[in-house]
């Protein structure tokens, strides 16, 4: 892939700074020691460091020397999960015109905005040859015929981030220099007030570094007690079971054509594993019949896919419609002012009890001043009534369930968490097909309302959830339920892929269990058991068991060797196994607090993550704010430390 001469058409880029492979001399051509910014990880996130350095070094380099080494096995722009070699089949969750690697005025960070094409209008450039990329022919049809409204492949997103990377090469400064080593770092020693030593994989020597930033991403991890026991009891009787992983990296040869698994999770990971088991196999879809319903073709190879989970229905349907008429303004019950006085109490925070409630209030006023503003007809009482009231009752206080009775006649249009989050609880099945009938009808549903603009108040929830998210990044660790919450509401899958969902629902080729999963190893029989609670009674045997979901991180059980070390080391957990990280600049913290002067973290691994390294335009992302304060933070260090006294010490 070649970098294009502009990012937008009457936008030229500067020449690139040098870009070598390898180790380099730390010295320049006086003798001067050259500071050296090690980065581990070449994926967005480290691609937004880098960006928000090329912005931030004129104001606080100065001029001043600097080398730039990116350390990953993959390729950089994408790295390891959005890398170009994974099959064509997978897309991303977002469509086009929702995805972006640029700030833009909406980002409350102390650097310049640099603004940059989202992957819809890139695509655009492309087509209209103000931008030259290199493309393979597949993924050249694909641009081709990208609208914002397309889910592009993870490919296309992959030849994106990569033109990304090599745009913000292209605008660093002359007197930075960047080093690409496609090698696994493996450690990082140093004393606190010294240069640090990043040493990689088979190498002799390590990489010396003034900084060293982790940016490693999604890792991988040593299986828990449960999946020890699980793993162990496959190879005992010849069984094949699959941890949680990367969907695109599983080895998914020992699920043979015809017979059941057993399947434990029902988000993305499971979407992934369902297009590579169906059309991945030669399966195919024609659309037929009324209202676009799709008939699933099968090719003999696939098998036959039981799946289950805790809440046993998918993630719902990414919404297809855009917003019309006026925002919520956000935030309004959840802002700065509420997350300092969350940090501001004494002793540990209680998630439910310290944060919930304010985040329960904040999603409720940005579904009912949606369905106030833009469907009137549908409430009973004056938007600034109800708001007057709404903001002086407690959050899920029998005030608030009253004023909401009293003002929106119809309880569909009222907003209820807990049966959002759990809308199998309490219901059960006369037999296994009036479940798969009645999870049709759920699937059917969710899809008819995702692309409904008359359940608009969706949408507001969908945004109140990113504004969230945004402040929720100053109070570290909340636990595994609320990301999981998050994904579940705001990062479910396209609609076309319910659709084929509902068509190999209707083929036979997926089977649903049912909500609170449960999985059990049947020694007498040889096989792994699953049963729902949706169906009492019901189980299904299986000679196969995949557990379809990422690793939850863990500092303790990863199988980075870097990151383990750093814990070893001193660094700080969680209780939840994340890194723990400085809110304000993503320093690493020990276990006292203390943030380490030359060492820094961003991204999944940390308590600091956000929902992701790109995100949907105007939307003052986290990943954003982040990258630019650890980007200032860095060359700060740079500069101050240069005027104090030798980097080398």
């Amino acid at each position: 892939m070649s970098l294009g001469s502009a990012a937008t058409p009457h936008e030229t880029l500067p020449a690139p700074p040098s870009v070598l492979s390898g180790p380099s001399s730390a010295y320049g051509p006086s003798g001067a020691l050259i500071p050296a910014l090690v980065i581990v990880g070449a994926g967005p996130r480290a691609t937004g460091v880098l960006e928000r350095i090329a912005a931030n070094a004129p104001e606080l380099l100065d001029g001043a020397r600097l080398d730039i080494h990116l350390v990953d096995p993959h390729p950089p722009g994408g790295g390891r999960i959005w890398r170009h070699d994974q099959s064509r089949l997978l897309w991303m969750n977002s469509m086009a015109e929702d995805v972006t690697m640029f700030s833009d005025d909406s980002v409350t960070h102390e650097g310049p905005v640099r603004p940059g094409p989202s992957l819809a209008e890139w695509a655009d450039l492309v087509r209209t040859g103000a931008l030259t990329v290199d493309l393979d022919p597949e993924t050249a049809a694909e641009l081709a015929g990208l609208t914002g409204q397309t889910f592009a492949s993870r490919r296309l997103q992959s030849a994106y981030l990569r033109w990304v990377y090599e745009r913000a090469l292209a605008a660093l400064p002359p007197h930075i220099t960047v080093h690409e080593h496609r090698r696994r770092a493996v450690r990082v020693s140093g004393p606190r007030d010294g240069r640090q030593q990043v040493w990689l994989a088979d190498g002799p020597t390590p990489l010396l570094a003034d900084l060293v930033v982790l940016a490693l991403g999604h890792l991988d991890a040593e299986p828990d007690d449960e999946q020890r026991a699980l793993a162990s009891f496959a190879a005992e009787h010849q069984l094949t079971y699959l941890p949680p992983e990367f969907t695109a990296d599983s080895d998914l040869t020992g699920l043979r054509p015809g017979e059941p698994v057993i399947v434990r999770g029902f988000g993305l990971a499971f979407i992934d594993l369902m297009v590579l088991l169906t059309e991945g196999r030669g399966g195919r879809y024609t659309d037929d019949g009324p209202g676009g319903t799709l008939t699933y073709h099968p090719s003999g190879r696939e098998p036959v896919l039981h799946v289950g989970s805790r809440r046993g229905v998918p993630y719902h349907s990414k919404l297809g419609y855009p917003l019309r008429g006026e925002a919520p303004p956000l935030p309004r019950f959840f802002g700065p002012a509420q997350v300092d006085a969350v940090l501001a109490r004494p002793g540990p925070r209680d998630f439910r009890r310290d944060v919930w409630p304010l985040i329960e209030k904040e999603l409720g006023f940005a579904h009912y001043h949606r369905l106030f503003t833009a469907h009137p007809h549908r409430t009973a009482v004056d938007w600034r009534d109800f708001e007057e009231k709404y903001a002086a009752c407690d959050p899920g206080g029998p005030a608030l369930r009253a004023l909401v009775a009293a003002s929106v006649p119809d309880p569909a249009d009222r907003l209820d968490l807990d049966a959002l989050d759990r809308p199998l609880a309490g219901l059960r099945y006369d037999g296994a097909d009036a479940l798969q009938d009645g999870l049709r009808g759920y699937i059917e549903a969710d899809l008819a309302r995702a692309h409904d603009p008359a359940h608009s108040p969706d949408l507001a929830v969908f945004l109140a959830l990113l504004s969230v998210y945004g402040q929720l990044t100053r109070l570290g660790d909340l636990g595994p339920w609320w990301h999981g919450f998050f994904s579940y509401v705001a990062s479910g899958p396209p609609g076309p892929r319910l659709r084929g969902l509902l068509a190999l629902s209707r083929a036979g080729v997926v089977r649903f269990l049912g909500a609170d999963l449960t999985v059990t190893a049947d020694p007498e029989r040889g096989v792994f058991r699953a049963a729902g609670a949706s169906v009492p009674g019901h189980a299904v045997e299986a000679r196969a068991l995949v557990e379809a979901r990422l690793p939850a991180p863990s500092v303790t059980r990863s199988r980075d060797p870097l990151l383990r070390g750093l814990h070893t080391d001193g660094a700080a957990a969680t209780p939840a196994g994340l890194l723990a990280v400085s809110p304000a600049d993503a320093r690493v913290l020990d276990r006292t607090g203390r943030p380490h002067p030359r060492r820094f973290a961003i991204g999944a691994p940390t308590d600091a993550r956000s929902s992701g390294a790109f995100a949907r335009p105007r939307t003052n992302a986290p990943a954003f704010r982040q990258n630019d304060a650890t980007a200032r933070a860095l060359l700060t260090f740079l500069r101050d430390a240069s005027c104090r006294a030798p980097l080398s010490a």
